[in-house]
């Protein structure tokens, strides 16, 4: 009930006493008039309240970051009488938020509201409830919506970067070289053939069969390139900017790994933590699954990424490049990176921040460059 209906009622009533004080017609009318107001209000109130189907969905719950993200409001309701609002109650990551709806019964009507995709992440956005209105404004009555809660995923949009370098020195058709002449792996045999090299006849399998036998070798697959991202909170020197860093991080990763995979080199990005995942492939057709699983981080992760870096020096003997990409520099990241670019693989670091000129970092900076390992400064947007 709105202030009009209760100001009506004592109207109402009023009108109703002093017709049965002094028995004018004047008042009979007025007191019967505001009662059939009162109750028409209340009853077709009522009635768009039960006749209201209302429901949220996503056409798309997966957008690039900048990229338009519409959600759909359908409404339609069966109410015969007059209606003077129906307002529409919806949370966004901004807010809630107000919607105006058209009253018009018995008519299917949608209307697209814009959600923000200013950062990379999993958003939701949820249809609460809905506020009706009678044609005097007399009563509102509202009607909670149940189960309209959706996830839309804003992904990373990455931009060009300059190639990583595989394994300073070897391009992988050395490589390539070195493994065909590794007698130690044969995959199979066959006839010998004129310009078979004489080292490569298995002699055993010759004199058995009668006739000469090479071997085969095992093709080798390309060293992978192996990104390994800091998960744990952005380090940013003002709070606004931590979610700017986060998109920072993850399209650095999407447009490495895109640029690898786009040549046929394999990419590992292993995610530690409590999100513990890896992402392998060597088709340019994984990279929507790791725009997912980026999308999906909420960088919470305690962890010391020199720590994981230390961890990750397993994988060096397969290893033709390490992309080390953070929003910190530390003695103990300075650390696992060295060990790394030690270990055989070209490194490079990627290091997102706002401050590139901060004294603090030029230690650090020196000690790796010092040990030949790249370093790439990189802005957020």
């Amino acid at each position: 009930m709105t202030r009009r209906a209760a100001a009506l009622m004592v109207a109402t009533a009023a009108c109703a006493f002093f017709a049965l004080s002094f028995s004018g017609r004047l008042y009979y009318f007025l007191a019967v008039l505001f009662a059939c107001f009162l109750l028409f209000g209340f009853i077709s109130c009522l009635w768009g309240r039960v006749a209201l189907n209302c429901r949220l969905y996503f056409p798309r719950h997966k957008v690039q970051r900048g990229e338009e993200a519409p959600a759909e409001i359908q409404l339609r309701h069966h109410c015969m009488l007059p209606l003077s609002a129906i307002t529409c109650l919806y949370d966004t990551p901004e807010g809630t938020q107000t919607r105006e709806m058209p009253t018009a019964p018995f008519t299917d009507y949608q209307v697209t509201l814009p959600m923000p995709t200013l950062h990379v992440g999993a958003f939701s956005a949820e249809l609460k409830q809905v506020n009706v209105q009678d044609m005097f404004c007399l009563f509102s009555m509202r009607k909670r919506i149940r189960n309209q809660q959706h996830t839309y995923f804003v992904l990373p949009n990455p931009y060009p970067i300059d190639k990583p370098e595989i394994s300073l020195g070897d391009e992988g058709s050395a490589a390539l070289g070195r493994t065909q002449e590794d007698y130690n792996s044969p995959e199979d045999t066959r006839a010998y053939q004129p310009g078979d090299a004489m080292k490569r006849i298995h002699w055993k399998l010759s004199s058995r069969r009668q006739e000469l036998v090479v071997r085969r070798f095992e093709m080798p697959s390309p060293p992978d390139t192996l990104i390994l991202m800091d998960t744990a909170r952005p380090l940013a020197t003002q709070p606004e900017d931590v979610p700017f860093l986060q998109d920072a991080l993850c399209e650095t990763a999407v447009a490495v790994a895109k640029l690898q995979m786009e040549d046929g080199s394999p990419v590992r990005l292993p995610l530690h933590g409590r999100q513990a995942n890896e992402f392998v492939s060597d088709q340019a057709d994984g990279l929507p699954q790791l725009k997912d699983m980026l999308a999906a981080l909420t960088f919470q992760e305690t962890a010391d990424f020199g720590h994981v870096l230390r961890l990750e020096l397993r994988r060096m003997r397969r290893t033709g490049a390490a992309i080390i990409i953070t929003t910190r520099l530390n003695a103990g990241i300075v650390e696992g990176v060295t060990s790394i670019r030690r270990m055989g693989p070209s490194a490079r670091v990627y290091l997102c921040t706002r401050v590139p000129d901060d004294p603090a970092l030029i230690p650090y900076i020196t000690q790796l460059q010092h040990h030949l390992v790249e370093v790439c400064y990189v802005t957020p947007a």
